[in-house]
Order: structure tokens, then C-alpha cells, then sequence
């Protein structure tokens, strides 16, 4: 297209160099390109967070975005958005199909939301494998998801809820949300005498519900009640009956049995087995799918740098988040494993979700 030009730009007296200078332009527009650190620089990235404030989700999505900033190129300032319903699903489908695909959107999002696609969900519109993954905060190597009521109940251990008439009512949030999943597994699996009531909106106005009587008890993360209502569990006004997420129990919960010491058939195994699985990504990080390639890496590059800094682990002390990190390839990895579930598990499993659901 240039040779056309050449004859009015030596017209006008153009040196060969500067022509020579143009022509070099049109045959490398790569140099016209802005590196990462050119398009970061002096830019926002916002972080969505698919709950209320002040449970676990809100607490860590906080936590990451005083500090992943320090590490991307052109070190971007990051907002925090909370985007709360559907159990997680507003807020992936969001990420999935209409967030912008540049590199300016992340978030965090509900660990089991992922696993709804690979049951069916049709209100999944995602694919969980084609999301860009940053990585998790914890693959639940020093933590345990807790089934546990107000200290004052009269209910001692999962036992009497198994042996005796006595029953209690447990918080649930929407569909794809870890608690209610494991308040219906402890009901429906374990046979623990349980009544969900469902529809909060996070950890925290359960939590209000229980001290107001509404609620006996919900199941929560074990870092998680500690960073979110330290008082409560340092003060022991709190009882973990179940801890789920792992076979074996944590030191500092010798004394509480966890779901799969509870059944013993193969096939209640198999399905807890297929529950907890999010738990080994417990607090997974993420940017849409089709990101430039240069940008994805930089993110997946800077979460790793950021989970190992001195500064970020001491601030993360600081709000009671266990830091048991894996990258974003580990993340696939877990949910490749969920997709390779025997299909008769996923089944069972969603005929189980599917009850509470209507």
C-alpha cells in the first residue's frame, strides 16, 4: 500500500529514511502492540466477589486485592465489586459471557460453582475448564469444613442427631453453595435430623440468625468462622459436630468425626468423595475465558509470586486465611477429576440436590 504513496511523499520532499522508517511500520505492527506492562499501567482491574460482605469469599477477594496488584506489570489499582446470588452462578456467568475478556475483570468465586456445570446445571452457562484460572488460596491442607451449632444447643454430637429425636435447623444459601450442599449431605447421606432453611445470602447473616434464634447452626469453613467471627469460636460459643473436606481430622479438632467416619456403605462414600472434591480448590481465583495470552500468564504468574510474599502471608494472618496454595493448573486438575466422576455418583448425586431444590 506504501508504493502507492511513493511517488507524492518524493513530491513533497520525504527523505528515503523516513519512508524506509513508515515501510518498517507497516510490515511489523507487533511493534504497535502494547506489552503488558503498557496496558496495565495507570489502569483498574475489578475483582467480583459472588457474596454478601464478611464471610470467607468477601474476606479473601479483599485480601488478594490489597496485594496481587503489587505483582502484575504496570502494577493496576484493584476494586472490589460483591456480586451475591444464585449460589456463586450470577457472578460466573457474568465472568463467562458478558465480563469484558481483556484482563480487567478477575474474581473469586464459590468453589463449588464449578462442579455445577459438570452435574448439568442449565443454569451453568459456563464452561469450567475454558475459565482462566489463577489459582486457589487454600487446597484445604490445614483446614475442614464444619458442620456446627450454638454452644447452648442441647444437640452434643452428630449422634443424637443419628440416635435420638432431637433435630436442628441449619442456614442454607442458594443452590451451588458449599454450606447448603453439605447441610443436605449430612441430612440426606449421614441421616443426621436436620431441617435446612434456605435463601441467605452468606455466612454472615446466618450467623446474625443464630444469635437470634432463628438458626441452630450452619456449615461453615473452619478458617472461615475464625477469620469471620473470631469472637464467637475463640469464646467456644460455637460446637462442630461434623468436619468434612478431608478422611482424616485436623489435630486441633481430634474429638470431631468427619462425614466419611460417619457411613460406611461405598456408595455414600463415593458421593462424599465427589462433594468434597472443591475443597482440595477451596478459595479459587479466575478471570474469563480468552484472555490475550500474554495478559493470562502475567496473572497466573503474579498469584503465584503473591501467595508466597512475605507481606501478603503476614496479612493474611492477620484475618485467620489458611495459605495452602495451589496455581491455576492445579485448579484444572481438581476439575478434571470432577468430571471424571462415574456418572451413576453425578447422578445420584444431583437426584440428592435436586430434592432440596424444589
Amino acid at each position: 500500500m506504501l508504493n502507492i504513496f511513493k511517488p507524492l511523499l518524493r513530491h513533497l520532499g520525504l527523505s528515503s529514511c523516513f519512508m524506509a522508517s513508515l515501510t518498517g511500520m507497516s510490515l511489523t505492527p507487533a511493534l504497535a502492540q502494547q506489552s503488558v506492562e503498557q496496558f496495565y499501567k495507570g489502569r483498574t482491574i475489578t475483582l467480583t466477589i459472588p457474596t454478601s460482605p464478611g464471610g470467607i469469599n468477601d474476606i479473601s477477594g479483599r485480601l488478594v486485592s490489597r496485594h496481587l496488584g503489587r505483582f502484575i506489570p504496570g502494577q493496576p489499582n484493584i476494586i472490589v465489586q460483591n456480586v451475591p446470588g444464585g449460589g456463586g452462578l450470577i457472578a460466573a456467568n457474568k465472568l463467562f459471557n458478558t465480563a469484558e475478556h481483556d484482563g480487567t475483570v478477575i474474581a473469586i468465586i464459590q468453589r463449588g460453582t464449578p462442579q455445577l456445570a459438570i452435574q448439568g446445571d442449565p443454569q451453568a452457562k459456563f464452561d469450567p475448564l475454558k475459565f482462566t484460572w489463577l489459582g486457589s488460596l487454600s487446597s484445604y491442607a490445614s483446614d475442614r469444613y464444619l458442620l456446627l451449632v450454638n454452644a447452648q444447643s442441647p444437640v452434643k454430637s452428630a449422634e443424637d442427631l443419628r440416635k435420638t429425636a432431637m433435630r436442628i435447623k441449619l442456614g442454607g444459601d442458594q443452590p451451588g453453595s458449599t454450606n447448603l450442599t453439605f447441610a443436605v449431605m449430612a441430612k440426606l447421606v449421614l441421616g443426621l435430623n436436620i431441617d435446612i432453611v434456605r435463601g441467605y445470602p452468606g455466612a454472615a447473616p446466618m450467623f446474625l440468625a443464630m444469635q437470634n434464634g432463628e438458626l441452630d447452626g450452619q456449615v461453615i469453613g473452619y478458617n472461615s468462622v475464625r477469620a469471620g467471627q473470631p469472637h464467637l469460636w475463640n469464646d467456644k460459643l460455637l460446637r462442630p459436630l461434623v468436619q468434612f473436606g478431608r478422611e482424616t481430622r485436623l489435630p486441633e479438632l481430634a474429638d470431631t468425626p468427619t462425614g466419611q467416619e460417619l457411613v460406611s456403605d461405598p456408595a455414600a462414600k463415593a458421593l462424599l468423595a465427589f462433594a468434597e472434591l472443591p475443597f482440595q480448590m477451596a478459595l479459587p481465583f479466575l478471570a474469563p475465558p480468552g484472555l490475550p495470552a500474554d495478559r493470562a500468564s502475567a496473572l497466573q504468574t503474579a498469584f503465584v509470586q503473591m501467595v508466597k510474599d512475605p507481606a501478603f502471608l503476614e496479612d493474611a494472618a492477620k484475618v485467620n486465611i489458611e495459605i495452602s496454595a495451589i496455581d491455576g493448573a492445579g485448579v484444572v486438575d481438581v476439575i478434571r477429576k470432577m468430571a471424571a466422576t462415574p456418572k451413576e455418583v453425578i447422578a445420584r448425586y444431583n437426584e440428592i440436590d435436586s430434592s432440596v431444590r424444589q
